[in-house]
C-alpha cells in the first residue's frame, strides 16, 4: 500500500499526521501538488509537483494509483475514479469514502454547485477546520493502515 494525497488543499494537521504515520508504518507517501511544499527529510516521503490547472494533480493520482492504495482527497469526483480502481479513498475529516455513499456525496456537492451557479445561496463552504476532524482521519487511517498490515501490503 502507498498512501497519495491530493495535497494543495490538504490540512496541515493531516499532512502532519501522515508524515508520522508514513514513518511509523514504513509506508510510502506521494503527496501530488501544483505548489511548492515542505516535508520532512525521508526516504519514504516525496512531493510529486505537477503543472497548475484544472484537475491535474487529480489526474496524475488516478494514472498512478494501484489497487488497494490510499488517496487522501476531499474531491468527490477524484474519490469515485480512485474507488472505481480499486483503492481507498479517504476524506480529510475522516470519512471513507465507499461505493455505498460516494453517489450521494456526488449529487449533493453537484446539487450545491448548480445553487451557487444560479445566483442561490448554498452555504459558505465546509464548516471550520476543528481537533475532532483530525482525530477522526486518524482514526480512519490506523484502520485501513492495519487492514493493509494484516493483508500485508506494507510499503
Amino acid at each position: 500500500m502507498q498512501i497519495w494525497v491530493d495535497a494543495d488543499a490538504c490540512p496541515r494537521p493531516i499532512k502532519e499526521l501522515l508524515f508520522r504515520a508514513a514513518e511509523r508504518r514504513q509506508v510510502r507517501l506521494i503527496l501530488v501538488a501544483n505548489s511548492p511544499l515542505r516535508t520532512p527529510p525521508s526516504p519514504l516521503i516525496t512531493v510529486m509537483r505537477v503543472a497548475r490547472g484544472f484537475d491535474v494533480a487529480d489526474r496524475e493520482i488516478v494514472e498512478q494509483v494501484q489497487a488497494g492504495d490510499l488517496v487522501v482527497t476531499a474531491d468527490i469526483p477524484l474519490a469515485a475514479e480512485v474507488i472505481g480502481r480499486r483503492a481507498h479513498a479517504l476524506d480529510p475529516r475522516g470519512v471513507l469514502y465507499t461505493e455505498e455513499n460516494f453517489p450521494e456525496r456526488l449529487a449533493m456537492r453537484n446539487l450545491m454547485n448548480q445553487l451557487r451557479a444560479s445566483g442561490l445561496e448554498a452555504g459558505s463552504g465546509p464548516p471550520p477546520w476543528n481537533p475532532s476532524d483530525t482525530r477522526l482521519f486518524a482514526n480512519q487511517l490506523d484502520r485501513l493502515l492495519s487492514a493493509g498490515d494484516q493483508s500485508g501490503q506494507r510499503g
